[in-house]
């Protein structure tokens, strides 16, 4: 059974920081792409950090580069993501997704919500 569990979200204020962590199993994680979604309320899902299988390339959209990291690792089966230097509009639901050829599995989602 594919499961992504999701942790760390929750309330920061802005300049602040959070560490999300995703837990896989049922499946080989070293194969796969690891990325991380946000949606926040009445927008689409937008991608903000994915990291490869093989070399563990990171790619991030510029409104989080600089401030966010994703990281992997493959003996525990864990992703992270590292959020510094949080500001309001990174409120959203976060989402865990592995991605190998046309298989896609997806995290619960946590909130973050980045609040004075």
């Amino acid at each position: 059974q594919v499961q992504l569990v999701v942790s760390g979200g929750g309330l920061v204020q802005p300049g602040g920081s959070l560490r999300l962590s995703c837990a896989a199993s049922g499946f080989m994680f070293s194969d796969y792409a690891m990325s991380w979604y946000r949606q926040a309320p009445g927008k689409e899902r937008e991608l903000v950090a994915t990291i490869t299988r093989a070399d563990g390339t990171t790619n991030y959209p510029d409104s989080v580069k600089g401030r966010f990291t994703i990281s992997r690792d493959n003996a525990k089966n864990m992703v992270y993501l590292q959020m510094n230097s949080l500001r309001p509009e990174d409120t959203a639901m976060y989402y865990c997704n592995a991605h190998w050829r046309w298989k896609d599995y997806w995290g619960q989602g946590t909130q973050v919500t980045v609040s004075s």
